[in-house]
Parts: structure tokens; C-alpha cells; sequence
């Protein structure tokens, strides 16, 4: 039996929790399952993708990891994520075979990964 179990949760961490809510929907295009003033939850193809409000502003969030979120059309879905207000991270690039990445900072910092995967399969 494994311990670990794969992915279940990406946090990001914002100070205006109700503009990140209408600006992960729009990101993300899917409203949120749970809505409440400390946390909101969206279902992102079964994994879960949260915002959590922070106290402070942090004006240098780390970089050293990142969390992709699969796509079928990166070169698209770059540009839509800029023309939400993102700002560019990591032009898409090919890093083996098919696989692309990419990467944009939402409003508040943080780093949203985008990957294409023709390869990906659950277990």
C-alpha cells in the first residue's frame, strides 16, 4: 500500500480573497464549491484548488516550487491568463519530447504552472 496518494490540494495564498475568487473563476472558468470570508475551494478536475487570505502582503514569494495545472492548448491558455491580468513567469518551453510549460503570477504573486502533457495518465 503507497503512503503517499499524489496530488489533492494547491493553496494560494492572496490578501483580497473576494477578487481572487472572481479572478480564479474567470482563470479557471468554474465557480467555486466553497465560498466562506477565510477560505474558498474550486474543483479543478477533481483536484482542489484553494485560496487562503494572508494577513500581510509578501511581496517576495518563493519560487521553488510550482504546481502545474494540465492543459490542452498552452499557447492559448498562456495568453488567456495574461489577458486576465497575469503577468509572465516562464514562456511556454519545450522541456522533452511533447512536454511544454509555462508559468504566470496571478495578481498577488503567486506562481500558476501550466502544462502540456500528451503523455499524462492517472494510475
Amino acid at each position: 500500500m503507497k503512503n503517499i496518494l499524489g496530488l489533492r490540494t494547491a493553496i494560494y495564498k492572496v490578501t483580497d480573497i473576494k477578487a481572487a475568487t472572481d479572478w480564479y473563476a474567470k482563470a479557471f472558468q468554474t465557480e467555486p464549491y466553497f465560498n466562506e470570508p477565510f477560505y474558498v475551494g474550486f474543483n479543478i478536475a477533481g483536484y482542489e484548488l484553494g485560496l487562503q487570505s494572508e494577513e500581510s502582503v509578501i511581496l517576495n514569494k518563493a519560487e521553488t516550487v510550482l504546481t502545474y495545472w494540465g492543459v490542452n492548448d498552452i499557447e492559448s491558455e498562456y495568453a488567456r491568463f495574461l489577458d486576465l491580468g497575469a503577468s509572465e513567469h516562464e514562456k511556454p518551453t519545450n522541456v522533452g519530447g511533447e512536454i511544454v510549460v509555462a508559468s504566470v503570477k496571478d495578481l498577488w504573486g503567486n506562481i500558476i504552472g501550466l502544462i502540456y502533457n500528451p503523455e499524462f495518465r492517472l494510475p
